[in-house]
């Protein structure tokens, strides 16, 4: 008597599955890719939800507290105002992500729209953008952020007074807004190159391929064979450019304002922060590790994400 067939349901591997959720399948297996998901999520809801999660306001001062170390009241210490530094490190959680998210979609958008022309189109397009990507590489970054800030600070600021005085809106005195909007701009100058390289190697793989022959073939314009098959088929390593990107981004930005050229006191910034406690970390370490150690597990977690990703999405480049 022949025995009956038991059916089993099939693994997930055996399944047919899309390039997406293939990816999705690997990253899960890949342990520090996972951990560092788990701490930039953390991370972006501190970032969202910094005000309701803060115990004190970062401005808050109390001269009787101060330089007072890690305790249940303060859990990070007090610095030299007596301000409470794991509020200030909660909204510097958010300074950092949002210069990073602002900064990495500007810079993604102008690499992209560039990288794609230059691809696509060729000469001289390609000349012209990729002579423009070398020039803006070769500069130093830092003399570049210094120059920006140097030379168009004091006229926005002198600007926004003149505002000021001819409306009374109390919103041309907030001079956070000139350090963000120099920040965003001379960072998403200086972040571009990689994106426009990038993106360019994989159009010149890309318009070559049967599917774009097709679309020429039926009569679509170049705007839409480039929004609609071009760029989309781009976006795998592209993703994984973005999210060191993102890391990179909040370390330049910290970077640059221990310097004193990116986001000023009283705003606080993990950078500013470090600065301050770079003076005194023999006396008060707290002030010194509480913001380097977040800057830190930050810069990591997108470094394993970044590493997943590339890992997931690029299998073959890893055997």
């Amino acid at each position: 008597m022949s025995s009956i067939p038991v059916q089993t349901n099939p693994l997930p591997e055996d399944a047919p599955v899309s390039l997406w959720r293939d990816a999705w399948f690997r990253l899960k297996r890949n342990r520090l890719a996972l951990f560092g998901l788990v701490v930039i999520v953390l991370l972006a809801f501190i970032a969202l939800f910094g005000s309701y999660l803060a115990p004190y306001d970062f401005l808050s001062q109390n001269l009787d507290a101060r330089n007072q170390g890690p305790s249940l009241a303060h859990l990070f210490g007090t610095d030299d105002l007596g301000r409470d530094v794991f509020s200030r490190v909660v909204y510097g959680t958010r300074t950092a992500f949002m210069v990073a998210v602002v900064v990495t979609a500007i810079a993604l958008f102008i690499g992209t729209m560039l990288g794609a022309i230059a691809g696509f189109f060729g000469d001289p397009f390609d000349r012209v953008i990729m002579w423009l990507t070398d020039i803006t590489m070769s500069v130093p970054n830092l003399l570049l952020v210094v120059v920006i800030n140097a030379s168009l600070k004091t006229p926005i600021a002198q600007w926004m007074e003149a505002r000021y005085l001819a409306t009374l809106n109390p919103f041309y005195r907030e001079t956070i807004w000139i350090d963000f909007f120099l920040v965003f701009g001379s960072m998403a100058l200086i972040s571009w190159p990689p994106y426009a390289r990038l993106v360019r190697a994989q159009v010149l793989s890309i318009r070559s391929r049967a599917y774009i022959t097709a679309a020429r073939a039926l009569g679509l314009s170049n705007g839409i064979i480039m929004m609609r098959y071009v760029v989309p088929n781009s976006l795998g390593p592209l993703i994984v450019s973005v999210s060191a990107g993102l890391g990179t981004a909040m370390v330049l930005e910290s970077a640059f304002s221990f310097l004193g050229v990116g986001v000023n006191p009283p705003t606080p910034s993990w950078g500013n922060m470090i600065s301050d406690g770079l003076r005194v970390w023999q006396h008060y370490p707290h002030l010194l590790a509480a913001p380097a150690a977040v800057l830190g597990l930050a810069s990591v977690a997108f470094s394993f994400l970044g590493d997943g990703l590339n890992d997931a999405l690029n299998p073959r480049g890893n055997k």
